[in-house]
C-alpha cells in the first residue's frame, strides 16, 4: 500500500532511519500488536528491538551516545511506530520528555550520570506532573518537598496517571518547595527520582501501587505514584536550583504535545488505510463500497484529515529545532491531530460496518486508543486557551 503522508525534503540519514522503523513496524509490531493490546501485556520484545535500534537515543546528543537527532526525525519515527501500535510511541514519549528536560535544563553532573545510559535504554524515563483532582490545573498540585537540616528534601503526596510507572526507573516529578515566591509557579521544582522497575515500593518511601485499567492505550503501564516521606539529595533537582520546575516541565511538555500530535497522525493514518482496503474487498449492491460516492466523499476527507494533521506536525516540529518557542504550534498540532485522528477513526470504524465492532478486527482497537489522544499532554481545551492566547500576544492592536 502507498504512504500517505509526505516526507519530501528529508536527508538520506532521516530517509534511512524511517525506512528502517517501517520495515520493524511491518515486522515486529502489526502483526502482534492487537493479540498484546488484547492480553494488556506490556511489549517487551518490541522495546528491546526499539533498543538495539538505538531509538531510546534518537534525540540524545552523539557525545552521550545517542543519535543526535531532531525532533523531526523523532516526530516521523512516531508517526511510524503509532501506526504499528500508538502503546509502543507511549512507551518512548515520556523518556524523551525527561531526556530532553535534561539536556535543556540538567547540570553537567546529571547529563554525565543519566544520559548516557538513557540512550541504550538502560534508564528508562517518566515524567510525572497530574495528581488526583487536580486534571489541568498544575497549580493545584499537592505533593511537597520539604527542606531538611541537611538541606536535602523529603517527598510527601501522590501522583496520578503516569505512562511507563511502573516500567521507568527515572521519574521528573514536579512538586512544590517553599521559596517563598509570590507566584505559585515560582515554587515548584523538578526533583529527579531513582527507583526500581516494577510494582510495589520501588524505593525507600516510594510506590507505584500497579496499572490503573483503561479502556484502550493497553500494553504500556499507566500508574500512580506515592511518596511517604522520600529522602531525597538536593542533587537530584533539575538544573540543581529549585522553583524552576513548572517552567522546565512546560519546555519538556512541548516536546511531548509534537509526540502526542505525531501519534495521533500514526493513528489517523492507519485507520485510513484500514478503511480504504476494506472499501475496496466490500461489495455492497453489485459494487465495491469504495465506488459509492458516500464512502468515496468519506475517504477523501479521510485522506485530507490525516495530511493536514502531518504537516502541523512538522511545523511544530521543526520551530522546535530551530531554538524558537513552539507552545503556539504544538498546541495547534496537538489540537488539529487528535481531533482529525478521532474522526479519521470513526470514519475507518463505519466504513467496517458491523466488522468494526468485532474484535476480530483492528480498527476496533483503534476506536478504543483514539480517545486518550485527545487529553494526553493537555485537553483540547487546554490546547485551545493555549493556541487563542498566544495568538491575542501576537495580534495585539
Amino acid at each position: 500500500m502507498g504512504r500517505l503522508v509526505s516526507t519530501d525534503g528529508l536527508t538520506e540519514i532521516q530517509e534511512e532511519i524511517l525506512k528502517t522503523i517501517r520495515k520493524f513496524v511491518e515486522e515486529k509490531i502489526i502483526p502482534v500488536a492487537t493479540d498484546l493490546e488484547h492480553k494488556d501485556e506490556y511489549p517487551t520484545a518490541i522495546v528491546e528491538g526499539l533498543k538495539e535500534l538505538g531509538i531510546f537515543g534518537l534525540m540524545i546528543p552523539e557525545e552521550f551516545g545517542g543519535l543526535g537527532e531532531s525532533l523531526l526525525t523523532y516526530a516521523l519515527v512516531v508517526e511510524e511506530i503509532a501506526r504499528g501500535w500508538m502503546s509502543v510511541s507511549g512507551v518512548i514519549n515520556t523518556h524523551f520528555i525527561v531526556a530532553y528536560m535534561l539536556m535543556q535544563h540538567g547540570t553537567d553532573e546529571q547529563k554525565q550520570k543519566y544520559l548516557p545510559r538513557m540512550a541504550t535504554g538502560e534508564v528508562r524515563g517518566a515524567f510525572s506532573m497530574s495528581e488526583p483532582g487536580c486534571g489541568s490545573d498544575v497549580a493545584a498540585i499537592k505533593t511537597k518537598a520539604v527542606r531538611t537540616d541537611d538541606g536535602d528534601y523529603t517527598i510527601t503526596g501522590q501522583k496520578m496517571w503516569l505512562t511507563n510507572g511502573g516500567s521507568a526507573n527515572l521519574v521528573a516529578v514536579l512538586v512544590k518547595t517553599d521559596e517563598g515566591a509570590d507566584s505559585v509557579y515560582k515554587n515548584m521544582t523538578t526533583f529527579l527520582v531513582e527507583k526500581e522497575s516494577g510494582f510495589g515500593e520501588t524505593a525507600q518511601g516510594v510506590t507505584i501501587p500497579g496499572k490503573i485499567e483503561k479502556m484502550g492505550y493497553k500494553g504500556v503501564d499507566t500508574t500512580e505514584m506515592i511518596f511517604e516521606g522520600h529522602n531525597i539529595s538536593a542533587d537530584q533537582i533539575v538544573g540543581g536550583a529549585p522553583g524552576k520546575g513548572f517552567y522546565q516541565m512546560m519546555d519538556g511538555v512541548e516536546v511531548g504535545r509534537v509526540n502526542v500530535a505525531a501519534r495521533a497522525v500514526g493513528v489517523a493514518n492507519r485507520a485510513f488505510e484500514l478503511g480504504v482496503s476494506y472499501a475496496q474487498q466490500r461489495e455492497t449492491f453489485g459494487k465495491k463500497i469504495a465506488d459509492h460516492q458516500a464512502v468515496l466523499f468519506r475517504i477523501a476527507e479521510m485522506g485530507t484529515k490525516v495530511e493536514a494533521a502531518h504537516a502541523m506536525v512538522v511545523i511544530a516540529a521543526r520551530k522546535k529545532d530551530s531554538g524558537e518557542r513552539n507552545d503556539l504550534e504544538a498546541g495547534m498540532a496537538k489540537y488539529l491531530a487528535s481531533e482529525y485522528c478521532s474522526q479519521v477513526v470513526e470514519d475507518s470504524f463505519r466504513i467496517h460496518g458491523g466488522y468494526g465492532f468485532s474484535k476480530e478486527y483492528e480498527i476496533e482497537r483503534l476506536y478504543r486508543e483514539a480517545p486518550m489522544l485527545l487529553i494526553g499532554e493537555g485537553t483540547a481545551d487546554i490546547q485551545r486557551m493555549i493556541i487563542g492566547r498566544r495568538l491575542l500576544e501576537d495580534y495585539k492592536l
